[in-house]
């Protein structure tokens, strides 16, 4: 499931990664500084996605852990319409004053300019992104983690084709990878909606009198997923205003850390996705010590995967900034998140495994205190602080210090909120024996699993 996920997510962010590279080419540090203006405020609308995306994932994989089918495709319909819906309304609102939002960023002259433009191409393909995102969600609740790769994973490849011939080719420069990334966008909703639909029917005919009651219950967990991602953005647009301060150099280093992060971290990014689903199928099927088991695991492989990132980073620092023809303020932040920075990734890691369980347990309001919390009373005053005695470098760091403090408060509170659920229903496990020695041998890969074959089944026998 993680694996499946972090190929396809890694594909997408090193197309954001490979977009800097080739504008670097062509000479202009006001192109990288833009685009990283632009993204900041276009992740607002993906992280709105991402929000809705776990609401589509709990409460799809709750319902086929409980074997209710029809329940999951009732669900899964209703709350695609309503993403599709609040993420129009919001494009909207946003593309209107897009240009007052970059400069509020500190974005200024050309660079303003410059990214307004790429705001502007994107923003109508956001409430598709954003649709594309619950989708995949919905395909991993399935247990299909290989189809919800296809998805990102060819928008991916679509991007890193178009980008060298709209950018080179056609000669439309930085225009030209603004349009790559609107055709990537649509080519990975395309492909979602196809996959679900047609591999697995979740979309079925909505049924109004049961849309009220679906969506509320949706709402129950992705309003608090939606307050929780949307405090990352928040953060980060602190982040770009104090970077602003210190010049063109270092926004465009930060912009560069920004694309490399989450092309490194991919997997990290994954597994959180990856989790939710296998603690929503077993929570519904009352399964509550393999929930434990879970977040273990998942603490256990980040603490592997940022030391086998940071070897990788450490050993590859210079070259990175040989790539990137990073100068001044930029090779610096470069070469210290490389060298050591990075590390600290772990607690960002463990506070996505924290807010993923959260999450999946009905305790989807944690998730919102635990991540506001890192970036308002984390993010904010550590950059501040921070950017005061170390410039740029202070600007980075300040960015993680809060990661430490609340991800390491949010992992004791997510077990001991298992603590509690478990002494609440002592009697699950026990009543669970039977299913437990049932499904203990379940595949759990792409049209293998339980419950693939019973949807599988269920398609050919609706009334079974």
């Amino acid at each position: 499931m993680t694996f499946s996920g972090a190929v396809g997510l890694m594909a997408l962010f090193l197309v954001d990664l490979v977009d800097i590279y080739f504008l670097s080419l062509l000479g202009e540090q006001e192109l990288a500084a833009a685009v990283g203006f632009a993204g900041t405020l276009l992740f607002f609308l993906t992280s709105l996605g991402i929000g809705l995306s776990i609401g589509m994932g709990a409460k799809v994989s709750q319902a086929l852990g409980a074997r209710e089918v029809e329940k999951a495709r009732r669900r899964c319909t209703h709350i695609a319409i309503f993403s599709f819906v609040l993420l129009t309304v919001a494009s909207l609102c946003m593309g209107l004053y897009a240009r007052e939002l970059l400069a509020g960023l500190g974005a200024e002259g050309r660079t303003l300019d410059l990214a307004e433009r790429y705001t502007l191409i994107l923003m109508p393909t956001a409430p598709f992104l954003g649709l594309a995102i619950a989708l995949t969600a919905a395909l991993r609740a399935c247990g299909d983690a290989r189809r919800s790769m296809y998805a990102t994973l060819s928008g991916g490849v679509v991007n890193a084709v178009l980008d060298p011939i709209l950018i080179f080719g056609v000669g439309w420069g930085f225009d030209g990878a603004a349009w790559a990334s609107f055709v990537a966008r649509m080519v990975i909703f395309i492909i979602a909606i196809y996959q679900l639909q047609s591999k697995h029917g979740m979309l079925v005919r909505p049924r109004p009198e049961k849309a009220l009651e679906d969506i509320r219950r949706f709402m129950s967990v992705s309003g608090p997923a939606c307050l929780t991602s949307m405090a990352t953005p928040i953060g980060n647009t602190y982040v770009m205003y104090s970077m602003a301060t210190f010049g063109d150099s270092a926004v465009a280093g930060s912009a560069i850390i920004g694309r490399i992060v989450p092309v490194a971290f991919a997997v990290l990014f994954a597994l959180s996705g990856a989790i939710g689903p296998i603690i929503g199928q077993n929570l519904g099927a009352r399964l509550l010590q393999r929930v434990r088991q879970t977040l273990k695991e998942a603490v256990l492989f980040t603490a592997a995967y940022v030391g086998t990132v940071w070897v990788i980073l450490f050993l590859s620092a210079e070259w990175i900034v040989a790539v990137f023809d990073a100068q001044g303020d930029a090779r610096m932040l470069l070469l210290a998140y490389c060298h050591w920075v990075c590390l600290l990734f772990f607690f960002n890691g463990v506070l996505f495994v924290a807010n993923a369980t959260f999450n999946n347990i009905n305790r989807a309001p944690l998730a919102t205190v635990f991540n506001l919390s890192r970036s308002l009373l984390g993010t904010l005053p550590f950059v501040t602080l921070l950017a005061l005695y170390l410039g740029p470098l202070g600007v980075v760091l300040g960015d993680l210090a809060g990661a430490v403090v609340w991800g390491s408060i949010a992992l004791v509170t997510a077990f001991r909120q298992l603590n509690r659920l478990q002494d609440a229903h002592k009697g699950f496990d026990a009543a669970a024996d039977n299913q437990e020695l049932a499904c203990e041998n379940w595949p759990y890969s792409s049209g293998k699993t339980a419950i693939a074959q019973q949807l599988a089944r269920h398609n050919q026998d609706p009334s079974g």
